[in-house]
């Protein structure tokens, strides 16, 4: 009697276990489904990433800790009046476009119907990136986050938005779509092609009036990359103004053309696994 007793109360505990494992499980799938509604929380990170690159922001889905999903990346680079060393000049990686609207709560906490957050991350440079610089950071945020690989995406402004058209071309395998704005670069022949062939979508701001970078380097990126039979075609938008700023109002959620900003334009973009 007393084995038979035994056998029915261990089996009482591994059913139990059981139940409570399903349990767990099924709420760590429920909040998975749950959507955001309060806006990303941003902070400081000084670290260094690599020997241009000491510290950046990261900013975070608000309820990244209780979730186990993959969220997609978004990468912001700054212009050349925000470069520093990561540390004390950090901050001034906050005084434009992306970061900003962030750090200001005026970035919504999701957005599609999909109800997608991103994760941003925005890293300051000692100087100007190169395509390796912006592929270190993509790697540190996949090593040290819960990055959804299929989906992402730069953006960048002047200096930056030109070290997007170069990451872009240089590792166009690795990025779904991209936001270069005012960027500062060279259309070279073979970094449009690779846009092109890898199917990565551009979307390129500039303003017609501006004299800090001419819009003829977005007009012959998107010229050049549309010639190589570019599925989706790149598109370009170019503001009436005098004024190198054009990134205030591309990045401006509420900016939208056919119905959409430039987020829920990126999240129509994705790669697929490796």
């Amino acid at each position: 009697m007393k084995t038979i007793h035994c056998f029915a109360f261990a089996t009482s505990i591994v059913i139990l276990s059981t139940l409570i494992s399903c349990k767990k499980d099924s709420v760590s799938s429920s909040n998975n489904d749950i959507t955001e509604t309060l806006r990303p929380v941003q902070t400081a990170v000084s670290t260094t990433v690599n020997a241009n690159c000491s510290g950046f922001y990261k900013a975070l889905p608000a309820r990244y800790d209780s979730t186990t999903k993959k969220y997609p990346l978004l990468v912001f680079l700054h212009g050349s009046g925000e470069v520093g060393n990561g540390t004390t000049d950090l901050p001034k990686v906050l005084n434009n476009s992306i970061p900003n609207l962030i750090q200001n709560n005026k970035f919504p906490a999701n957005f599609t119907n999909d109800h997608y957050s991103f994760i941003v991350i925005s890293p300051q440079f000692k100087g100007w990136p190169t395509p390796d610089d912006v592929k270190t950071v993509i790697n540190y945020a996949i090593s040290n986050y819960r990055i959804d690989t299929t989906r992402i995406y730069v953006a960048g402004l002047s200096m930056g938005g030109g070290a997007t058209w170069d990451f872009a071309g240089d590792y166009s395998s690795k990025v779904a779509a991209i936001v270069p704005i005012s960027g500062a670069s060279f259309a070279e022949e073979k970094r449009c092609a690779n846009i092109a062939s890898n199917k990565v979508a551009v979307w390129a701001f500039h303003n017609s009036g501006d004299k800090i970078v001419a819009p003829t380097v977005s007009k012959q990126f998107v010229e050049k990359i549309n010639g190589n039979h570019a599925e989706p075609a790149a598109k370009l938008t170019i503001f009436e103004s005098v004024d190198h700023d054009a990134w205030t109002k591309a990045t401006d959620p509420n900016y939208k053309e056919n119905g959409m900003n430039i987020y829920e334009w990126m999240l129509q973009y994705s790669k697929s696994s490796k």
